[in-house]
């Protein structure tokens, strides 16, 4: 059972225009995985007959909200489970549709792999470039590009290279490292888990293995050491009668016991004493694990308080500059308060300034256009109460994004990539 518990845990949205076929690819991968359950498969089955389908259909493993089985859309975001024996994964199916691009960024933001799906028969479309720019915004570190419906060119091998050409020449303007193209029907399901006979041009991988082998140590920074700080563990027991560690999931970086730490905002010092787990003390840990920290001298601590390194700390800041995805259909109010999160720290914030509105489509910055409204992405400059510990989106996905939620409602408005 240890074994299944260390498996590394692979996160992949998928993203693409409607209809491209993205629930239909991912009931594939479950299905050809064999990771669903017996029942699912037959009311899926019963569905699928009483519309009058011709073959099973695999969408509906995924779309489960009603209103998304009525129309045959995904409206919000589905997370699925599975695992082979390589590795688990969780998958965010996101929706294509343009109104819903806030729903896109929520199931990106923790992803290591987007998976974009383009319709053989259609190419490149303004949704697969809309959806690329936002894995791009958002620095998914790895594209696989799933050229699908190729039962529908006849598995043409020209189809194939000309819509992997107009990527590539669309991709050169983004800021994505790894990019893959993968030919694939999901529908018929082939290349998805199983290599097809169908596509003897192609050499490459099939979906699966490329999920299971894709490199993603390397996506978390080991190098700048942070510990935001979730709780304090008191048991108070006779046991551990003078216990006190600070819990919480490293972002950043890898501690070990003797390593020399300062705690920010204090600036008190201290030495690592041990590192605990849910399975016994560890003699390293690093993102994204979840431990419990002593420290050598009794320190004040508390929840929003960073532990990192002496010579390696994030810089407090209280004039922010963010890339902000506006997620709530009523726009950003002039000078109005929000609540800001960041990390496990809470503060009263104000936007200050809107700088320019990116059209999503062309990457073009509109310096005039001020008025935001829902799924529009801007920059902005935020003031906050006090300061944060930040560092660039860039440098570390977790301490450098923030979300901004309404006071009045607890309503969440907006997500915040800190350039």
């Amino acid at each position: 059972m240890k074994g299944y518990l260390d498996m590394e845990l692979l996160r992949f949205t998928t993203a693409g225009s409607v209809d491209d076929g993205k629930s239909t690819l991912i009931g594939r991968l479950l299905y050809d995985s064999k990771s669903i359950f017996e029942d699912q498969l037959h009311q899926v089955k019963e569905t699928s007959e009483r519309r009058g389908a011709e073959e099973v259909d695999l969408a509906l493993l995924t779309d489960g909200l009603k209103d998304e089985r009525e129309q045959g859309i995904t409206i919000d975001v589905a997370y699925r489970y599975f695992a082979t024996p390589k590795r688990k994964f969780i998958i965010a199916d996101t929706p294509g549709h343009i109104q819903y691009t806030r729903n896109m960024v929520t199931g990106a933001s923790t992803a290591n792999v987007a998976l974009i799906l383009i319709d053989a028969r259609n190419g490149v479309v303004d949704q697969t470039c809309r959806h690329s720019i936002i894995a791009s915004l958002l620095q998914i570190p790895h594209l696989i590009v799933c050229i699908n419906k190729m039962d529908l060119v006849n598995y043409d091998e020209v189809v194939f290279k000309k819509i992997k050409d107009d990527f590539e020449d669309f991709a050169s303007k983004l800021d994505v490292k790894d990019v893959r193209f993968i030919p694939i029907s999901a529908l018929k399901g082939d290349n998805v888990v199983n290599r097809s006979d169908k596509i003897p041009w192609y050499e490459g991988s099939t979906l699966l293995y490329a999920l299971e082998n894709i490199h993603i140590g390397s996506d978390q920074n080991h190098i700048d050491c942070r510990f935001p700080v979730q709780t304090v563990i008191r048991p108070q027991t006779d046991e551990f009668h003078d216990y006190r560690g600070y819990a919480g999931r490293i972002v950043g970086g890898i501690f070990k016991p003797g390593d020399e730490v300062i705690v920010l905002p204090s600036g008190f010092t201290s030495k690592v004493k041990s590192i605990d787990t849910f399975e016994g003390p560890v003699k390293e840990a690093f993102a994204p694990m979840s431990v419990t920290i002593n420290l050598e001298d009794d320190i004040d601590i508390s929840r929003g308080d960073m532990i990192v390194r002496t010579n390696n700390k994030p810089e407090p800041k209280q004039d922010i500059e963010v890339m902000l995805c506006w997620l709530n259909n009523k726009g950003p109010m002039p000078r109005a308060k929000y609540i800001i999160r960041h990390t496990t720290s809470e503060a009263k914030a104000m936007i200050k300034e809107i700088r320019y509105k990116l059209d999503i489509s062309t990457l073009h910055r509109n310096e005039q256009e001020k008025s935001i409204g829902a799924n529009d992405i801007c920059r902005a400059s935020l003031r906050t109460t006090k300061p944060l510990l930040i560092d660039s989106y860039r440098k570390n996905r977790s301490t450098g994004s923030i979300i901004l939620i309404d006071e009045g409602t607890n309503e969440t408005v907006a997500a915040g990539m800190v350039i």
